[in-house]
């Protein structure tokens, strides 16, 4: 039976921890109270049914709290990315039409925005009822960078999320016991699923930000963790240090989405982590996750990220809608409730990647037809091609080329700019920025610039300058040819 997602706190046992922030601990029976009682202060605050209430800070325990006490007021929840400057975060407040940001003094005093702010939190005195939500309702909107712009909002509902952590939690084989360390951002949809999937197996979440590696290695022997949800830069990062003490014994399970995992350092963690079972995964943000590799396989398939997770079917599909046969190259398709519900205000965009489902769909209704290439091989599992767009993947972030390349220009050092993702083994991809001096090069001030304005993850790994842009035929920057420069 699919709940409202504020109905979480209710899946473990009333005095098991369910959530851990530094020296605060929260069991379940605490948990479900400030739920409750964050819920009412924000219908306090005036927050009524359909409003979006966003939030902008590093991992909290009301940051944990936030994605089901927003849903038991009614609200629809934003979480802002700690990472991102005031201009970035500002965007995500007006395109919401968000009507209260949750942050400390400094953060909403940087943004340009016109709502109303909670610096200093108290919980409210009475305590909300769970909710008898419509599981189709949205309740969170998840921003992410668009092929040929700034970021758009990602509307999910009810049921994408409880789905989504019943499902991870399924195939992860995640239960009571389970501790997990919560290292990725929670505006990250897989950085919040960490937390309500294991929420939904009556575990532990032990939220975590780091600095260094060798800091998430002490938060996994101090805690003892079973569960590990990372991107590949972590990964790499992890394999590096030297675990001969002992302190990763206590892992069982490793997961890794945001890209890639290349075959030596998957070795490499099954070195290093033997008794845990790493699971390689794939996914769409508008549909949450895709696919997953059986462990058991991914010694002698490594090249494969799987098949289809519960709540999950996928078809690779021809040009005309018809399925592929085995070993032959299509677009892939993915139908079910795990598909969110389109892009936040922005019908065109929604109706070119929401789509009704190919008819030979089992599950039918609304697809996403995400333009990525894949194989089914005869053997079932699928491998990844290509992607359709020219997204780039830095440290598993998603960002548009625009996004850097309007920051560059913005900064007045440059007439034009193209920004390049380029493979990077530990980081999936890096970025080469090709610009046109607007007076005269300054490598050092661009970077200045890119370090106030923008999070750490956009900025360029190299920067090369050009008296003009090299242009094809058509008169249009000749973007192959700025591949092969840099």
């Amino acid at each position: 039976m699919i709940k409202p997602i504020d109905h979480l706190p209710q899946q473990g046992a009333p005095q098991a921890i369910a959530i851990v922030v530094g020296e605060e601990r929260l069991d379940y029976a605490g948990l479900e109270e400030r739920v409750g009682r964050v819920a009412a202060k924000l219908r306090a605050l005036g927050v009524e049914p359909g409003d979006r209430v966003a939030s902008w800070d590093k991992k909290t325990m009301l940051a944990a709290i936030l994605p089901m006490a927003v849903a038991r007021a009614g609200a629809i929840h934003v979480p802002i990315n700690p990472l991102l400057k005031a201009a970035q975060a500002t965007h995500i407040l007006e395109d919401s039409g968000a009507k209260l940001l949750i942050a400390n003094k400094a953060r909403f005093e940087s943004v340009e925005w016109e709502g109303v702010a909670s610096e200093d939190w108290e919980d409210g005195e009475d305590a909300l009822e769970p909710s008898a939500a419509n599981p189709d309702t949205p309740v969170a909107l998840m921003y992410t960078s668009g092929s040929t712009g700034r970021p758009k909002g990602v509307m999910l509902s009810h049921a994408n999320l409880w789905l989504g952590a019943d499902s991870v939690a399924t195939f992860l084989g995640l239960e009571a016991h389970t501790k997990s360390l919560c290292v990725l951002p929670l505006s990250f949809d897989y950085g919040q699923n960490n937390l309500l999937a294991t929420l939904y197996a009556g575990g532990t979440a032990v939220l975590f930000d780091y600095l260094l590696p060798r800091d998430v290695a002490r938060a996994i022997q101090r805690y003892e963790i079973t569960y590990l949800g990372g991107v590949p830069p972590l990964w790499h990062q992890l394999a590096r240090l030297d675990w001969s003490s002992g302190a990763g014994t206590s892992l069982e399970t490793l997961a890794n989405s945001g890209g890639h995992v290349p075959e030596p350092l998957y070795r490499t963690l099954r070195e290093t982590f033997p008794q845990a079972k790493l699971h390689l995964m794939y996914g769409l943000t508008e549909a949450f996750r895709a696919a997953s590799l059986d462990p058991l396989l991914a010694d002698t398939h490594p090249d494969s990220v799987g098949t289809a997770i519960p709540h999950a079917e996928l078809m690779i599909v021809r040009e005309d809608g018809s399925l592929c046969d085995a070993d032959e190259e299509g677009e892939l398709v993915q139908a079910g409730p795990l598909v969110a519900q389109g892009y936040w205000n922005q019908p065109e965009k929604t109706a070119a990647r929401f789509r009704p489902a190919p008819e030979a769909s089992e599950m039918g209704g609304t697809a996403v037809w995400s333009g990525d290439r894949m194989v089914r091989g005869k053997d079932g599992l699928l491998r990844f091609r290509s992607r359709a767009d020219a997204m780039i993947k830095v440290s598993g972030n998603r960002l548009s080329p625009t996004e850097v390349e309007e920051i560059a220009l913005e900064s007045g050092l440059a007439s034009e700019a193209v920004a390049i993702g380029k493979p990077d083994e530990e980081l999936g991809q890096h970025i080469v920025l090709h610009v046109v001096a607007a007076t005269q090069e300054d490598d050092d001030t661009m970077r200045k610039y890119f370090r106030e304005q923008a999070p750490s993850y956009m900025m360029p790994h190299m920067i090369v300058w050009h008296a003009q842009m090299p242009t094809g035929p058509n008169g249009k920057v000749d973007r192959v040819r700025l591949e092969k420069m840099g």
